[in-house]
């Protein structure tokens, strides 16, 4: 197999890293989150001259520390903003069904009744929520049960449940998403670099014309010359927005969210789990061998690369999930901790779980558009509006956005490869439950992996320290699936630094040797590699047990970024 070939390869990105310095584009993207890399898939499914540079690694920031849902949003029916809710049911029957069936999948969940008022409360909410998203991706409609169904369903719940509403949701690996999203703009020919920061904003006159930008791998530095400019940098659109001038039209805001990771056997449930808080809502969401519980919402203005979870956060957590068991979970049973910036438009309240999820898109300074605000969920439509304003800057007719019917790499002939599931176990002499685990991660790209393992039998056995995954996951996610540092394999690639209770750290140098040849990685950058991840673990260790944000901030900063030179 030539791994230079395939999209987000080491050469490819060596080969993007030229072309963005000669190149002049039709449209530049700054940012490899979920909305920049849709951006980067629309503009070049219109037939456009398309680059992306991403500071970190494709997803590292909100986008891969969300809640992992394609949700309507039920408390935004609570502001009766059906619009919004409308139009994220609808983003997510486009995902269920044909974006990336192979990546996303409708999850069944319970809302607990523990009030004589919560049935008819809530049924009204989500009798409403299920009318709006009638047909849409999911297998069936809402049903009320009585408390004998719910306790059958949820054993672990608390004697105090009366009763419960079942109905359904979205999941999706958010970081893998996103990922396959920048594979597939790479595939219809974007231009992609991820490591590679913006440092300034090239003029022509007023004019935005491009962007200065540093390779943090090798040092390079260079301009890239574009007719249009789009900052989709989240959480960082105010410090990307001054670099180029101009006064702002919007602000943003950043909440934190914290999510906990225990162990399946310690809630026995065959649902996941919805209920209120004080301030949002909570899920206890299925997660393979695992529970994925949150989440908080808390003002945050302190380090924005690596938002920190402390004491605090965690036992909020805790104290509500525990309200619904009958046998509480403490914080050993917490395997992984995550905390993530939503990127709120700032409104008038000082409350962050008020600010609008609605986005904003504008043009501050000619050549350059700004689009900020949202939701995981409704990524594809914010990337539409974000190119359709652009594109009014190129002075030519551009086609409409078609990416409501592009499917993403491994989603076409999803649904024949998994039918066919036990045939490929028998034709590879796999395990039924490992073909099932590759096809939920790459869907029909399984047979690149499946063709790595034929030629070298070796990877096709699983990590010593993380037995979920196969060796050959983790060299494809550097020879495929532009990972460039350890941490991307451990973070983002897989989930073994949330899903393993060390955190990854055994994992570590197995993973470190493995991908070591395709990286072109020497004994030294393979213990440099090691030495960053231990800290990063151990720093993130430490702030969770600190009291407060302020001293939670202090302690993940304690661990250095593994990407040179990065300091936003």
């Amino acid at each position: 197999m030539t791994v230079g070939a395939y999209p987000l390869s080491p050469a490819h990105r060596a080969a993007a890293l030229d072309r963005l310095a000669s190149d002049e584009f039709d449209v530049l993207v700054v940012g490899g989150g979920v909305v920049g890399a849709g951006a980067a898939l629309d503009a070049a499914t219109r037939g456009l001259r398309v680059g992306l540079v991403e500071a970190r690694d494709y997803a590292s920031g909100t986008s891969s520390r969300s809640s992992k849902l394609f949700h309507g949003g039920l408390r935004y029916l609570e502001q009766f903003n059906f619009s919004l809710v409308f139009e994220a049911l609808r983003e997510r029957s486009l995902v269920l069904n044909t974006l990336c069936p192979h990546l996303a999948r409708p999850v069944p969940f319970i809302y607990p009744l523990q009030t004589r008022f919560d049935r008819a409360y809530a049924g009204l909410g989500i009798g409403v929520y299920d009318v709006m998203g009638a047909g849409r991706g999911v297998p069936g409609h809402h049903e009320h049960l009585g408390r004998a169904r719910t306790l059958e369903s949820f054993p672990s719940g608390s004697p105090a449940i009366r009763g419960a509403i079942r109905f359904y949701e979205g999941q999706v690996d958010d970081a893998r998403h996103t990922m396959m999203l920048v594979r597939t703009a790479a595939h219809f020919g974007a231009v992609c670099a991820n490591s590679t920061r913006v440092t300034g904003f090239v003029r022509d006159g007023e004019r935005v014309a491009g962007v200065g930008v540093r390779d943090l791998d090798g040092g390079r530095e260079f301009e890239v010359r574009a007719k249009q400019v789009i900052n989709a940098t989240g959480v960082w659109t105010d410090e990307t927005q001054g670099m180029a001038g101009g006064q702002g039209q919007f602000r943003v805001r950043a909440s934190k969210g914290v999510h906990l990771v225990v162990p399946r056997s310690r809630i026995n449930s065959s649902t996941g789990i919805i209920t209120r808080t004080e301030k949002s809502l909570l899920f206890v969401i299925p997660w393979g061998s695992h529970w994925i519980v949150g989440t908080t919402d808390t003002d945050w203005s302190l380090d924005l690369a690596h938002p920190a979870a402390s004491r605090a956060d965690i036992e909020y957590l805790l104290g509500h999930v525990n309200t619904l068991l009958a046998d509480p979970l403490t914080a050993d049973d917490v395997v992984g901790v995550y905390a993530g910036l939503r990127p709120l438009l700032a409104g008038e309240s000082d409350s962050t779980s008020k600010l609008s999820r609605e986005h904003a898109v504008a043009s501050p300074v000619p050549g350059l558009t700004v689009i900020a605000g949202g939701k995981y969920t409704t990524y594809r439509v914010m990337a539409k509006d974000a190119v359709d304003l652009a594109v009014r800057g190129l002075g030519r007719a551009v086609p409409s956005s078609c990416t409501e019917r592009v499917p993403l790499l491994g989603a076409d002939g999803y649904p024949a490869a998994w039918n066919a599931r036990r045939r490929t176990a028998e034709d590879t002499g796999l395990a039924v439950t490992t073909v099932a685990h590759l096809l939920g991660r790459y869907g029909t790209l399984t047979d690149e992996l499946l063709e790595i393992i034929a030629h070298r039998p070796d990877l096709g056995v699983p990590l010593a320290g993380a037995p979920e995954y196969l060796k050959v996951e983790a060299y494809y996610a550097a020879s495929h699936e532009g990972a460039r540092h350890l941490e991307d394999v451990l973070t983002r690639r897989t989930r073994i630094s949330i899903e393993v209770a060390d955190r990854g750290v055994a994992a570590a140098r197995e993973v470190a040797d493995l991908i070591a040849p395709v990286l072109g990685w020497s004994q030294t950058d393979i213990a440099r590699e090691i030495e960053h991840y231990d800290a990063r673990v151990a720093a993130e260790r430490e702030s969770q047990h600190q009291l407060d944000d302020y001293t939670a901030d202090a302690a993940r900063l304690g661990a250095p970024d593994v990407r040179v030179g990065v300091t936003q």
